[in-house]
């Protein structure tokens, strides 16, 4: 069953296809009671038709609608079949479909379009009766509370899908740069075997060349030296270069220059983070090592910023690019934290990631409240670091 819903709910249509015919049969019950039966089912057939779309075009299917409403009263007044059509309750479903899919201000203009049919058709057909317009109110009133909860729904669960969107994205960056992390602790590693191996056997080696003929074993020693300082050097190799074999996919290499910068605002936007971006100067010709250290300053302060910020919190992320170094600022509109069950909880650890990074880039980072209240990162990285060996 619960398959069957889901399945209901990414086809629309079919079920909004089985509630007009549904709309469709109870009118054609009321055929008999009609002095004119052929204009009677034109307008029963044609009634419910804009069901079927409601909720793909909610504000045409809604005009449609209202105007075929109004059709089937004028023909019934020209006629003179009073008779009115039960189908017209689909009028409640168009007001709940535009609270609840288009917003409160469609649903007002439909709510005023409804008073003045009303009204069009008090003027022309007789028979209505206070009651008759107590239960109507009665019944738009609910049919518009009812599109108010599932609009109110509607956006909690969109906002929700964001926000495990962006958790999903910085679990995965986490372990993009745990990974990252321990590449580099073994390229180290390997510097340190390798730089360490070959200074070692270079001495011997000259020591050797020296003493060949006249202190034979010093030679040997060297010898025995240098054999011994290439297989612990060869060992280490094969360990490190094992652990190196394995390449990350290409598709689970993060996007950098502007294009990532673009997806990353976008993806905290969809989550409720209201993010203003400024680019400036060349970024996409940067270094690979520079465009990722970017990438990530503006993730991590934006991450930081959602899960830190109050209600409605807004960012600004300015990326500039000068003759030498690239600037990087985000400042948030700072604001009371939000509630620590509300919270994407992290690892505590951003700025200090932020940090490291910056210093391996040979930049610097400053984070910190300023006097207004709200929180800003500036990094500085330069576009040409010297060699750290």
């Amino acid at each position: 069953m619960r398959r069957f819903i889901l399945w209901l709910r990414d086809n629309p249509v079919v079920a909004d296809s089985a509630l007009a015919a549904a709309l469709l049969v109870f009118d054609l019950a009321m055929a008999r009671d009609s002095t004119h039966l052929a204009a009677f089912v034109v307008f029963s057939v044609l009634i419910p038709l804009p069901i079927v779309l409601r909720r793909i075009y909610p504000r045409a299917m809604a005009v449609t609608f209202m105007a075929l409403s109004i059709c089937a009263t004028t023909i019934g007044y020209l006629v003179g079949d009073p008779t009115g059509h039960a189908a017209l309750i689909g009028h409640g479903v168009m007001l709940y479909t535009l609270v609840a899919y288009v917003g409160r201000r469609a649903g007002l203009w439909y709510v005023l379009a409804l008073v003045a049919d009303a009204a069009y058709g008090m003027a022309l057909l007789s028979g209505f009766r206070a009651g008759d317009l107590a239960f109507v109110s009665v019944f738009f009133a609910l049919c518009w509370a009812l599109g108010e909860f599932t609009g109110a729904r509607r956006a909690y669960d969109a906002e929700v899908a964001a926000r495990l969107a962006v958790a999903d994205s910085d679990r995965e960056r986490r372990a993009h740069d745990a990974v990252s992390a321990e590449r580099t602790r073994i390229a180290r590693e390997l510097h340190d075997v390798v730089a360490h191996a070959v200074s070692v056997m270079i001495v011997q080696a000259d020591g050797a060349r020296f003493a060949l003929r006249t202190d034979p074993d010093t030679t040997e020693q060297a010898l025995v030296t240098i054999a011994g300082t290439g297989r612990e050097a060869l060992r280490e190799l094969r360990r490190t270069v094992a652990l190196l074999r394995t390449e990350h996919a290409p598709d689970q290499v993060p996007q950098h220059g502007t294009a990532g910068l673009a997806a990353v605002v976008q993806l905290m936007r969809d989550a409720g983070l209201a993010v203003e971006l400024e680019l400036a100067g060349e970024l996409d010709g940067v270094a690979p090592e520079i465009s990722l250290g970017t990438h990530r300053i503006v993730q991590e302060a934006l991450t930081n910023t959602l899960r830190h910020a109050g209600a409605h919190p807004k960012a600004w992320v300015r990326v500039r690019r000068h003759a030498d170094h690239i600037e990087v600022e985000v400042v948030d509109s700072g604001g009371v934290p939000v509630r620590p069950e509300d919270r994407i909880q992290g690892s505590g650890l951003g700025l200090a990631g932020m940090r490291e990074r910056m210093a391996v880039l040979g930049g610097s980072l400053e984070a910190g409240r300023r006097p207004d209240g709200a929180w800003r990162v500036y990094a500085r990285i330069p576009l040409s670091a010297p060699d750290r060996e």
